[in-house]
């Protein structure tokens, strides 16, 4: 891949650097990497500084500090969906620089290990021949909450590295929930190969004196435990650059030792369900970091590509941006038994942990690349509405706040009704379940919890016609009573019941709720009809909605509703885009990105596509909000409303999918357990 040339028309909200999950997520927040440090998804600084000496002479490449020092040209910015890269060119050499996060959906141990390489290749690009000299600088606070904490840090050799980590002196795992939050127990590990001759520190300023000598300081800060103010230093010598490529790398990575705490159960991250040692995961992901980057840089390609076959350059890179921050936003543990679970966190919304009408929207993703993980995201559901402290006829909305989910905190918890979503989730849930027994072929999952599905679906035959005054998942739009796309959302979910009770040998169940979704769903065309679309609510005139939830019909074969219904409403649409986007519905001119595409995968011709997803591409390329993709934003200013890095943007995989032979394609890729 040239990287001068790749996506280059791209401007990115913010860059993907280490995506793992919502503790470990670094980005830059500008259009070069030199003009801002590098943050957290919240936001919260947690500066990586890079320098280069070319020469004698000091350059950034990484971070806006020392701001003395001169920042490299940036030549080239590409986001692939496993890679980040840049190149630099400064003084006759040429630097780039290379994130890879090897999220390969067939392979789950390698989604659940912790490790970021970064790469440098350097080369003369003037003829003559250069010395050149590298430093990373990583600040400790990357390993705590804030600075007000204490940390210690140390030396470590294993079998293939030398490695420096640092951690919060008081280590108290599992101990807060929340969303504006960073960790602040387990520990960071900067990792460099023996074979790449380099030397380290831990100090407070080495990069002060690299800057002025081109060397590090001779000792470590040995005074222990300190603010979080000492710094991780690794530098590389690369004498005599010329035009052949010199390569250097090292490993970013962290441990935490127990990631999400289950019904009061601590949850190890699933690389260490055997209890695997810290040095031998790292010592393992050294081993295979050249495999892994030819494995990488093919479902790069590959992905890319078929993204790109289903829906045009603009949406394949609008998919491409959303990969690694809808992984990154979960965390990967195993249970008592060694089985996946996939927690997901929602990032900046209420901090909720596996929110249903959050698994609902991001699932496309996983249902394309890797069903069991959607399989492991709703097994924690389903567990959890099996108890008997789950008193309620309709789904669980959520199962705590990250990173404990011990039980729903939304609205009224486990007392009341209040506030609950009870058609939304059950809706959701139905609908999932159904979508991935179609995709592993076995509805084995909802076999095991069938009195829960029934509860549910016996709740949507009574209710879901004509919703209550109740919540969405578009909770930020109030309360709505009489709503026509959630009622879709019910309907469907009854096909969903009837398919699965089909699929488990229930035939007399299938052919009474297949019956009841088609009496519904034809009531439905009557109530919600006004004239050229279908209203927001069955009560409402003068109104419309964007009918999402009707993408299901189609892509699950249900066939409720007749084509008609998505022509006449996408024909409506196309008369409400704004200059970023359609809005979500009449009220407001603000829209959800994830839906967007689900509402554009509506349309019958590539045209009509393309009129709904083009604004939103280029909004990624103007919005002023520069935070980690945001899903809920103004349609006319491009200015994010509330939202970002959320799990919620894999939803716009719903295109790929829609495309079966694409999706059978990549489901018969082979796991790596």
């Amino acid at each position: 891949m040239s990287l001068g040339s790749a996506q280059s028309q791209e401007r990115p909200p913010a860059t993907p650097l280490i995506t793992h999950d919502p503790y470990f997520s670094i980005w830059s927040m500008t259009d070069r990497l030199t003009d801002s440090d590098t943050s957290h998804w919240t936001g919260s600084a947690q500066p990586i500084a890079g320098i280069a000496r070319i020469d004698g002479k000091a350059y950034r490449f990484m971070g806006a500090s020392p701001d003395a020092v001169p920042a490299m040209e940036q030549t080239a910015h590409a986001i692939t969906p496993t890679h980040t890269r840049y190149e630099f060119k400064q003084s006759g050499v040429t630097l780039q620089l290379t994130f890879f996060t090897p999220l390969l959906p067939d392979d789950l141990d390698l989604i659940s290990r912790p490790v970021t390489y970064l790469t440098w290749t350097a080369t003369a690009n003037d003829g003559a021949t250069h010395n050149v000299s590298l430093l990373l600088d990583v600040d400790s606070v990357i390993a705590v909450n804030d600075r007000s904490e204490e940390v210690v840090s140390g030396r470590h050799r294993t079998e293939a590295l030398d490695v420096l980590s640092v951690g919060s002196r008081n280590q108290d795992v599992l101990n807060r929930s929340g969303d504006n939050l960073r960790i602040d127990w387990g520990y960071f590990h900067l990792a460099v190969p023996h074979d790449e001759p380099s030397s380290s520190a831990i100090a407070h300023r080495a990069i002060d004196t690299f800057i002025a000598s081109g060397h590090l300081p001779a000792s470590d800060a040995i005074e222990m435990p300190g603010r979080s103010a000492s710094h991780l230093d690794v530098e590389f010598d690369l004498p005599n650059v010329t035009s052949q490529p010199t390569t250097r790398h090292l490993l970013l990575a962290y441990s935490d030792g127990y990631g999400i705490q289950y019904l009061q159960r601590n949850l190890r991250s699933y690389w260490q369900r055997n209890n695997m040692p810290v040095e031998e995961m790292l010592n393992t992901a050294e081993a295979q970091y050249a495999s892994l980057e030819q494995r990488g840089t093919k479902f790069d390609e590959e992905l890319t590509a078929d993204l790109t076959k289903a829906g045009g350059a603009h949406y394949a890179a609008i998919a491409v941006l959303a990969y690694r921050q809808a992984i990154a936003a979960h965390k990967l543990v195993a249970d008592a038994n060694g089985d996946p679970m996939f927690f997901g966190k929602e990032n900046f919304s209420n901090g909720c942990i596996d929110t249903v009408d959050v698994l609902y929207p991001s699932a496309p993703l996983f249902l394309f690349l890797q069903p069991k993980l959607l399989e492991a995201e709703l097994l924690p559901v389903l567990e959890y509405a099996s108890l008997a402290r789950w008193k309620f006829p309709f789904s669980p909305h959520d199962l705590g706040q990250y990173p404990l989910a011990n039980g729903q905190v939304y609205g009224g918890g486990e007392q009341t009704e209040e506030d609950q979503m009870p058609v939304e989730e059950s809706g959701n849930m139905l609908i999932l379940l159904d979508a991935l027994a179609r995709a592993q072929g076995t509805p084995q999952l909802s076999k095991r919890y069938w009195p829960e599905l029934t509860k549910w679906a016996e709740y949507l035959r009574h209710k879901g016609l004509d919703p209550e005054n109740q919540l969405t998942t578009d909770d930020f739009a109030g309360h709505v009573a009489h709503n026509a796309n959630l009622s879709i959302k019910a309907i469907e979910a009854l096909a969903a019941y009837a398919d699965l009770a089909h699929m488990i040998g229930e035939e007399n169940v299938a052919k009474d709720y297949s019956k009841t979704a088609k009496e519904m769903a034809s009531k439905w065309l009557g109530m919600a009809a006004e004239g050229d679309h279908y209203k927001l609510a069955f009560n409402s005139p003068d109104t419309w909605s964007q009918k999402y939830n009707l993408v299901w019909d189609e892509l699950l074969d249900y066939k409720l509703f007749p084509p008609s219904v998505r022509e006449k409403e996408v024909a409506y649409y196309l008369t409400k885009i704004n200059k970023y986007g359609l809005p979500l519905d009449s009220r407001k001119d603000y829209t959800k990105l994830d839906w967007s595409i689900w509402t554009a995968t509506l349309a019958s011709n590539r045209e009509q596509f393309d009129q709904i997803v083009d604004p939103i591409y280029k909004w990624t390329n103007e919005t002023p909000s520069r935070v980690p993709l945001t899903d809920w934003y103004d349609t006319k200013t491009g200015k994010q409303i509330g939202f970002q890095a959320r799990s919620v943007v894999g939803g716009v995989y719903i295109k790929v999918l829609s495309d079966k032979q694409l999706t059978a394609k990549w489901r018969r890729k082979d796991i790596h357990e």
